[in-house]
């Protein structure tokens, strides 16, 4: 069974006002993205890690 977390960015998409979910495998990329996200002034990010076995469940 794989144990590697995942990463989900939760975040304010400012072009359309909507909240939206990304996934990444990568922390680093993760926080990258969020990052760029939360750099607008109504703009926000959350990362979640979440262990892989969950991932596997959801698909």
């Amino acid at each position: 069974m794989e144990t590697n977390p995942y990463f989900e960015v939760t975040y304010l998409d400012t072009d359309c006002g909507r909240i939206r979910t990304e996934t990444f495998d990568d922390a680093r990329a993760a926080e990258r993205f969020a990052s760029r996200r939360a750099a607008d002034e109504e703009g926000w990010a959350i990362i979640d890690a979440v262990p892989g076995a969950q991932r596997q469940k959801a698909a």
